[in-house]
Order: C-alpha cells, then structure tokens, then sequence
C-alpha cells in the first residue's frame, strides 16, 4: 500500500484530518490548546507556596509566574487583537508596570488568584473561538506593522505554540523543584521512572558529556 493510502481508495478516516471544515479545524486546535493549559497548571499540583514562587533560573523563571504570564498574553491574543477585550485590569502589562512584572506573582497575589485568572481567559478565549470563524481578521497592535493583521487561525497557533513553550518550561523547573516529571496528570509519558535507573541514565549522559569537556 502506498502512503498516500486515501488516494489509493482507502476509506479509513484520518485522525485530524478536517477536510476544509472550520468547525473540525477548530475542535482540533482548541483541544491542543487545552492539553497545553491543564499541563501547565498540573506542574502547581502539589507543591507549597514556596515551591511555585520559587525562581529556579537565574531569569527567575517560577511556576506561579507562568501561569500569571501564560493567561496574561492568552487573554490579549485571543481578546483585544479581534475586538473582543477580556474586561479586567491587568497592571502588571500597563505602561507603569516594572520590567517581567508578569512574570511573577507578588506577596498579595495569592495563588486561587492567579488560577482563577487562568480559568476565567480560558472561557473568554473559547467564547472567542467559538464566535468566529478561522477567518476572522483581527490586529495585533504590539506587532511590526506589516504583520499586525492576523487571522483567528494564526493566532490559536501562536498562542498554542506559546503555551506549550511555557509548559516546556514549567517541566524543567518542577523537575528542579522536587524531581517531579510528566507529560501530564493522566499520562507520564517518560520512558523510565524507576529512581536508580534515572540516575544510571544521568551518569551515562554525564559521562558521554564529559568527552567533549575543554
């Protein structure tokens, strides 16, 4: 059989495949975006105050702050840019703002807070999704001018593959908060898991890398 095995007559549905139908497209993209959202926000589970305040790179990148910066931007893209605003103050994206204030939460802002931001662009965002069209026009003002027109299909990409950045780095710092790792809270997807075993691995790697070392 060749690859191209539709063509050959074979009738089997393809997984993704929406044949030019908006709606399939949309329940395609709109689940990937809310597999990236429920990993992020899986890697807070179970972790103290400290552990999802805590800067863990020498950017200060933490949890909670990923979270804050990932709704920010989502509630933005996917709200102001087709003419739809999300509705509720964000200070920390004004003009007065300190440089990366998005990019952490302060004492006040409590955890619930932070989430419940999340939640509540989740649901303006889909409200979104679902009153326009893949074709809808909008405009990024913050963008170079000859990109700022943008479709609804251009943007749930960029915001898809922004939140999956995030999550990606939200992986590595839980992982140097207390070694949790996993894909998410229903698939772990890691190949091994047996502590001794990682740590065999590890010192492999370690040693393979230490052949290259100045």
């Amino acid at each position: 059989m060749t690859d191209d095995s539709r063509a050959a007559g074979d009738a089997t549905e393809t997984y993704g495949d929406d044949n030019g139908d908006d709606d399939d497209a949309k329940v395609d993209l709109s689940r990937y975006l809310q597999l990236a959202r429920e990993a992020l926000l899986w890697k807070l589970d179970g972790l103290d105050e400290y552990g999802i305040r805590r800067p863990m790179t020498p950017t200060g990148t933490n949890l909670l702050g990923l979270v804050k910066h990932t709704a920010s931007v989502e509630a933005g893209y996917l709200g102001d840019v087709f003419g739809r605003p999300f509705g509720e103050p964000l200070p920390w994206l004004g003009p007065a703002a300190e440089p990366n204030a998005d990019m952490w939460a302060t004492p006040d802002e409590s955890r619930e807070q932070v989430i419940g931001l999340y939640h509540r662009v989740w649901a303006h965002s889909d409200a979104t999704i679902a009153a326009l069209p893949l074709a809808a026009v909008g405009e990024v003002p913050w963008w170079p001018a000859p990109r700022r027109r943008v479709t609804l299909h251009r943007i749930l990409v960029h915001i898809i593959a922004e939140t999956n950045r995030h999550a990606g780095h939200a992986d590595i710092v839980r992982e140097a908060v207390d070694g949790a790792v996993g894909l998410r809270a229903d698939n772990d997807n890691m190949g091994v898991t047996d502590p001794t075993e990682l740590a065999r691995h590890r010192e492999r790697l370690e040693d393979a890398a230490q052949r290259f070392r100045g």
